[in-house]
């Protein structure tokens, strides 16, 4: 039996390319290629799992905000006071929506607690102050609300661009192992170089795999970030009008 030293079996691949033995299909490539470039696609399919978890995830968060919401700002819109708003909004599913409605309409019943001359039961008027005030509180529910969807969205962007690099970084190595290895065996033909950058190529293919869909991914969301942001901005000055309308301010 012959057994085969570390130098050799780091050339088995080289031996193989030398002996005619060319890979013909992606997954022979794969099998053929070096333990650095197969270490760097085991790298970069851990990194496709977690794109697509994530734009999955994302995907369903988005979705159920958007289905869910569409009929309570109808509902709120048609509302005559704050008050019916904010009982639509308990029984309502939890959204940035209904956290800007009920937030306002804790920031009234703090005003109404601590303005010790308003009568029982009567409506607080706002000032210019008051209102300027309840405006930042809405905007730092829509800031909260942005944080909450916008996590881990920045995490497709990193992958998108980091994955190009690491699938050069593999490539580059693989190259360099394949003609160390031909130089060994002193062969330099077309048949004995190309098997191997072929197979140290597959790390660059494969992250170009990973980070276009992650591109266009951070891009979608982001967009409908932004997008979801926007109205709950605006659905906040819906709800300061609503005020308006029963004569608060």
């Amino acid at each position: 039996a012959c057994v085969l030293s570390t130098s050799d079996t780091r050339k088995v691949p080289v031996l193989f390319q030398l002996a005619g033995a060319v890979p013909r299909t992606p997954l022979e490539l794969i099998t053929n290629a070096d333990v650095v470039t197969k270490a760097v696609l085991v790298l970069l399919a851990l990194l496709s799992l977690i794109s697509w978890a994530i734009m999955l995830a994302k995907w369903r968060e988005f979705r159920a905000v958007e289905r869910g919401t569409a009929e309570f700002v109808r509902e709120v819109e048609l509302a005559e006071r704050l008050e019916d708003a904010a009982a639509l909004a308990r029984r309502a599913r939890p959204s940035p929506y209904s956290r800007v409605v009920l937030r306002a309409a804790e920031y009234l019943h703090g005003l109404r607690t601590s303005q010790a001359s308003t009568p029982e039961g009567a409506r607080p008027r706002l000032n210019a102050a008051q209102v300027e005030a309840l405006r930042l509180v809405l905007d730092a529910e829509a800031e909260t609300a942005r944080d909450a969807f916008g996590r881990y969205i920045p995490v497709l962007a990193m992958i998108a661009s980091a994955s190009p690099l690491i699938g050069l970084l593999g490539t580059v190595l693989g190259i360099i192992d394949s003609f160390v290895g031909i130089a060994a065996e002193g062969s330099g033909s077309i048949g004995a170089v190309a098997p191997g950058v072929a197979t140290a190529l597959t790390a660059t293919a494969a992250a170009l795999v990973v980070a276009i869909p992650s591109v266009f991914g951070y891009n979608i969301f982001a967009n409908r970030l932004n997008r979801l942001t926007s109205r709950v901005d605006g659905f906040g000055s819906e709800v300061i009008g609503l005020m308006a309308r029963e004569g608060r301010p």
